[in-house]
């Protein structure tokens, strides 16, 4: 245990200014392993789930067991427990009684040491972790590790300020998370209403009419520049050579380039064309087209058709079996889709436009 100068936060909470100490999380926790079990041991029924790591992720099937164990091996409502294995990090369990699995520890926290601000410093070290090796996910954390790492620690009324914040800031988070959800879901309700016509807005009932994507919009497939033409100078021409050129749907600048190949306008809907095919976008600006990417028209309605083609799979039938999912001119020109009249589309359009308007708005 020390404490230093240096070690004092510039930015505070009023009312302290003490520095923090240099701690080891050995001496704050302890790290509980999990038990492991053998198969005949985890039947389909029993009186305690059993928690896998999978369980807090993607993994909605459970095991049980009837075994009685001592208590350490355990999670109750509001444990904090520790995933190490594979995918990892903290997180406060919410369900009933548990028995938790091997790969899974639970963090005995002593006194010095909140709960809160234990969960909030542990998912900050997660994401230290993750930036120190490229993003991957398949990590185990060992036991000794843990109880090694380093920690600055404030008093504990300190802690407990720090750790409410920012246990109120994850909880909006979250709730702002749910409408977003819920507003896409209505959106994606919406597309395959609208779009299979199984819902018309009053007053219109004229058949859509057969198209091909190449009769009513202009397509303009991309043609990189040559990489040595590429800049990080914005006074340049924005390059758009895929997906990583686009955030929330519409073309965020980040390579430019001196060479000009193929041009899409300000307003025009984009379509990319190389995996992951067939993801909508727009652009606020004038871009340059990379092989990446093809421009697909300017209006609102083809925008929200070619989201609901995506959603649908549509271009899944060009692009399966090969070793790298790409479309062409000829698929794209040759799709066909259906056209309701001028009046009909713009209504549609508005609708779905609103929808979008929405869900920037929350977020």
């Amino acid at each position: 245990m020390s404490k230093d100068a240096k070690n004092v936060p510039a930015l505070r909470f009023k009312g302290y200014s003490d520095a923090w100490e240099k701690r080891k999380l050995g001496e704050l926790a302890e790290f509980i392993n999990g038990r492991a079990y053998k198969q005949d041991e985890l039947p389909a029924s029993g009186k305690y789930p059993v928690l896998r790591v999978g369980n807090f992720y993607t993994n909605d099937n459970w095991y049980y067991s009837d075994l009685e164990l001592p208590e350490k091996y355990y999670a109750e409502k509001g444990d904090l427990l520790y995933t190490w294995s594979a995918t990892f990090g903290p997180h406060i369990w919410i369900g009933p009684k548990v028995i938790y699995h091997y790969h899974i520890w639970k963090v005995a926290l002593k006194n010095l040491f909140e709960k809160d601000f234990a969960l909030q410093f542990f998912e900050a070290d997660r994401v230290r972790l993750l930036n120190s090796t490229n993003g991957s996910t398949m990590i185990h954390v060992t036991k000794k590790d843990m109880e090694s790492k380093g920690i600055l620690l404030p008093d504990i009324s300190e802690q407990r300020n720090i750790g409410e914040f920012l246990r109120k800031a994850d909880d909006l988070i979250a709730a702002t998370q749910h409408k977003i959800d819920a507003l896409e879901q209505t959106k994606k309700a919406l597309l395959q209403r609208l779009f299979d016509q199984s819902w018309r807005f009053k007053g219109y009932s004229d058949p859509w009419e057969k198209r091909k994507l190449g009769e009513v919009a202009t397509i303009t497939m991309g043609q990189s520049p040559d990489s040595k033409n590429y800049t990080l100078n914005p006074q340049d021409h924005i390059l758009v050579q895929g997906n990583a050129d686009i955030k929330n749907g519409w073309v965020e600048p980040r390579v430019w380039t001196t060479q000009i190949t193929k041009i899409a306008k300000k307003g025009s809907v984009l379509l990319s064309v190389r995996a992951p095919v067939g993801e909508v976008s727009k652009t606020a600006f004038d871009v340059v087209l990379g092989r990446g990417v093809a421009s697909v028209g300017q209006t609102d309605f083809l925008y929200q058709y070619l989201i609901t083609l995506k959603i649908n799979g549509f271009w899944l039938r060009y692009s399966t079996g090969s070793t790298f999912d790409s479309i062409n001119s000829a698929d794209i020109k040759d799709a066909i889709i259906f056209l309701p009249k001028k009046n009909e589309q713009d209504r549609i359009a508005k609708t779905l436009n609103c929808i979008d308007s929405l869900i920037v708005s929350v977020t």
